[in-house]
C-alpha cells in the first residue's frame, strides 16, 4: 500500500510517499480503508520530534481518518466490515490504517468521508473543552483563539449553541467573514490589535469567562489579563511555541484558573467519550454544527499540506485523500 513515511525528523520535506506493507488486523482493533485522513498541527510537531509521542523512525504521521472497515480483529463485536466510520489512531497518512475499536466512530451516510476525518479530533476536542473541562452556558463569554482553524471554527459553533457570547481571534482580516459566518459575535485580528485589551473593551472591562488557547507562547500570559473573575483558560496546543512557566500567584487576584487539555484523556474514559460523540452528532443533526473542510490534498502532497498549515493561511480542516 501507499503511505507517507519519514526516516528523520525535520521539515515537511522529510515526508515521502512510499510502498509499505499493509498492517495486519490485531485483537481489539479494526483495519480501515482510509478515504480521508485529517491533518492536525500535532502532525507537524510529530514530524519534528516535538509531540507527546515520539516517532519510531521510519514512521508515518496521522492521528485521525475516515473510511470503511476492511477487517475486524478478534474480540470486536460492535463493528462490522464495510461500515463507514471515523477513527482516532496513528499512522493514518496511508491507504490502510489500524485503529483501536474503542476509538472508531460510526458516521451517518449524510456525512462525507472528508467531514468524517474532520470529526474525531476537532469536534471532540472543542466539545469536551466547552462541556467537560468547563461548563459553558448562557451568560458566559468565550474567547476562541485561532477561530478560523479546525478546532476554532467548531468551538465557535458549539459555544454559540450553548448560549455563550463568542469572541474569535484570527491572524488576518481575510478570516473575519468566515468566523462571523459560523457564529462569532466579535472577531479580533491578534496580529494588528492587542486581543486582551480588545476583549476587555468588548466586555465593558469585565473580561471573558473562558479562553481556548492552542497558541501558547504569545497568548497565554496576555490571556490571563482578560479573564473575568473565576475565569478559566484552557491550553490545548502550542502552535506559537511553549509558554513560559506560569507564576501561580498571578491567578490569585481574580481567582482564575489555567488547565490543560488533550483528547487522549477523554478516549481513556469510554462513557465520557461516548457522551461527546452523541451530543456532537445531535448538534450536527440540528444544523447547529457544520464541519468546515478548508482544503483537500492528494496523499502524495502531504509535505505541501504541512507547509500550507504552517503558513497560517489555512482555514477549517485540511484533509489528505489517498
Amino acid at each position: 500500500m501507499k503511505a507517507i513515511v519519514f526516516d528523520k525528523i525535520g521539515g515537511p520535506e522529510v515526508m515521502k510517499i512510499a510502498d509499505v506493507p499493509r498492517p495486519e488486523v490485531k485483537p481489539g482493533t479494526v483495519l480501515l480503508r482510509v478515504r480521508a485522513a485529517g491533518i492536525n498541527f500535532a502532525d507537524t510537531l510529530f514530524r519534528q520530534g516535538q509531540y507527546l509521542m515520539q516517532p519510531q523512525l521510519p514512521d508515518t504521521p496521522g492521528l485521525e481518518c475516515a473510511g470503511e472497515i476492511e477487517a475486524i480483529g478478534a474480540g470486536v463485536t460492535n463493528l462490522k466490515a464495510g461500515q463507514r466510520v471515523a477513527a482516532l489512531g496513528s499512522k493514518m497518512y496511508a491507504e490502510y490504517a489500524l485503529a483501536p475499536a474503542a476509538q472508531v466512530i460510526p458516521i451517518p451516510d449524510s456525512t462525507s468521508f472528508a467531514e468524517g476525518a474532520a470529526f474525531p479530533i476537532q469536534v471532540l476536542t472543542a466539545w469536551h473543552m466547552l462541556h467537560t473541562s468547563h461548563r459553558t452556558g448562557p451568560g458566559q463569554t468565550v474567547l476562541v483563539h485561532s477561530a478560523a482553524g479546525g478546532v476554532g471554527i467548531v468551538a465557535v459553533q458549539i459555544a454559540k449553541a450553548a448560549g455563550a457570547r463568542v469572541i474569535g481571534t484570527v491572524s488576518s482580516d481575510s478570516k473575519f467573514a468566515l468566523v462571523k459566518e459560523y457564529g462569532a459575535d466579535d472577531v479580533i485580528n491578534y496580529s494588528t490589535h492587542d486581543f486582551a485589551a480588545e476583549a476587555n473593551r468588548l466586555t465593558g472591562g469585565r473580561g471573558v469567562d473562558l479562553i481556548l488557547d492552542a497558541v501558547g507562547a504569545t497568548t497565554l500570559e496576555k490571556g490571563l489579563t482578560c479573564l473575568a473573575p473565576f475565569g478559566h483558560l484552557i491550553l490545548y496546543g502550542r502552535a506559537g511555541g511553549p509558554p513560559e512557566p506560569l507564576n501561580l500567584f498571578k491567578l490569585f487576584e481574580k481567582s482564575i484558573k489555567v488547565s490543560g487539555f488533550v483528547l487522549y484523556t477523554v478516549t481513556a474514559v469510554p462513557e465520557v467519550m461516548r457522551r461527546g460523540i452523541e451530543e456532537s452528532f445531535k448538534l450536527m443533526a440540528s444544523g447547529k454544527l457544520k464541519l468546515v473542510v478548508g482544503k483537500s490534498f492528494p496523499l502524495a502532497e502531504a509535505a505541501e499540506a504541512h507547509r500550507f498549515m504552517e503558513s497560517r493561511q489555512s482555514t477549517g480542516k485540511l484533509i489528505l485523500t489517498p
